[in-house]
C-alpha cells in the first residue's frame, strides 16, 4: 500500500484490487465535490439536517427569522401585483412563515426543508392558522426531479435564506432546479446575504481549500445578476428594516431579488 498526497492506495487481496473510478456524470462530480466538505462544516451537505434540527430545537431562541412574519419584500411583490396568486414552492421553508403567508393569499403552496424540527414547527403554525400548506421533508434537488413530488410547474419559486448556504458547485443544481420547475412567465424570489453586511466574501475556490462554507456565502448584485442571467430582473434591492409592530420581517443584511422567467403571461392559476 503506497501513500500518495495523503491518500492511500487500496489493499490488494489475492492479486485483486478495487480501483475507485465512479465518475460518469455531472451529478457524480457534484457529489464528489460535496464530499470535500466536512460533514459538520456547513449547513447543506451531510449532517446538515442534524445541524438545523439543533438550531430549530429551541423555538424561543432570539433568532430574527424565527418570528411568524413574512419577508417584507414578498408581501410587497404580491401587494403591488408583481406576483399574482398561483402555485408556489418555498425552498428551505424553515418554520413556514412565508409559506403560510402565501397560502393565506390564495396560493397553492408546497414547502420543503431538510430539517424535521423546522417542519414540525411549520406544521404547528399551519394548524394554528388553518392554512393549507403541503410540507415536504428532504433534499429539494431530489424532490424536484422530473418524477419527484415537486416536479412543478410553479408560478412562484421563493427562497428566503437557502441559496447562500449552498456550496458554489451546487449553483449548477440550483439553476437546473429552476429550469425544471419554474413555469414560463413565472417568478423566482430570493433573499440572501449581502456582501459587506453578512456572510463570507472569500472567492469560491477558497471554500474547497478550507472544506467549510464559513457560515454562508455573501453576494453582490452583480454576482446575482450573473448567476441568474437567464431570467429577467424585476427588482433587486436591499431588504428594508422592519419595526417589530409592522407584521413583516426585514433585515438590511440581506439582498432581495425578484426575477421572471421569459415566456408565458406571468400570471398564475392554482
Amino acid at each position: 500500500m503506497r501513500a500518495t498526497d495523503g491518500e492511500t492506495e487500496p489493499e490488494r487481496t489475492g492479486g485483486e484490487v478495487r480501483v475507485e473510478r465512479d465518475i460518469r456524470t455531472v451529478e457524480d462530480v457534484l457529489r464528489l465535490l460535496d464530499g470535500l466538505f466536512a460533514p459538520d462544516a456547513d449547513r447543506w451537505t451531510a449532517g446538515a439536517a442534524d445541524w438545523w434540527d439543533g438550531f430549530y430545537g429551541d423555538r424561543d431562541r432570539p433568532v430574527p427569522f424565527f418570528v411568524a412574519e413574512p419577508d417584507e419584500n414578498l408581501v410587497s411583490y404580491v401587494a403591488r401585483g408583481l406576483v399574482p396568486p398561483g402555485r408556489a414552492l418555498d425552498l428551505g421553508c424553515g418554520p413556514g412563515r412565508n409559506a403560510l403567508h402565501l397560502a393565506g393569499l390564495g396560493f397553492a403552496v408546497d414547502a420543503v426543508d431538510l430539517s424535521p424540527a423546522a417542519l414540525a414547527w411549520a406544521g404547528d403554525r399551519a394548524r394554528a392558522a388553518g392554512a393549507a400548506v403541503r410540507f415536504h421533508h428532504g433534499d429539494a434537488f431530489a424532490l424536484t426531479a422530473p418524477d419527484g413530488p415537486l416536479a412543478g410547474p410553479y408560478d412562484l419559486v421563493y427562497d428566503s435564506g437557502c441559496f447562500h448556504h449552498l456550496p458554489p458547485h451546487r449553483r449548477i443544481s440550483y439553476l437546473a432546479l429552476l429550469d425544471r420547475v419554474l413555469a414560463p412567465g413565472g417568478h423566482f424570489g430570493l433573499t440572501c446575504f449581502a456582501a459587506g453586511e453578512m456572510g463570507s466574501e472569500l472567492p469560491d475556490a477558497a471554500f474547497y481549500r478550507r472544506s467549510r462554507l464559513e457560515g454562508g456565502l455573501a453576494y453582490t448584485p452583480e454576482a446575482l445578476r450573473g448567476i441568474f442571467a437567464g431570467l429577467t430582473e424585476v427588482e433587486l434591492r436591499r431588504m428594508r428594516d422592519e419595526p417589530p409592530e409592522s407584521g413583516r420581517f426585514g433585515e438590511r443584511f440581506l439582498w432581495t431579488a425578484l426575477f421572471r422567467r421569459p415566456g408565458g403571461t406571468g400570471g398564475g392559476g392554482a
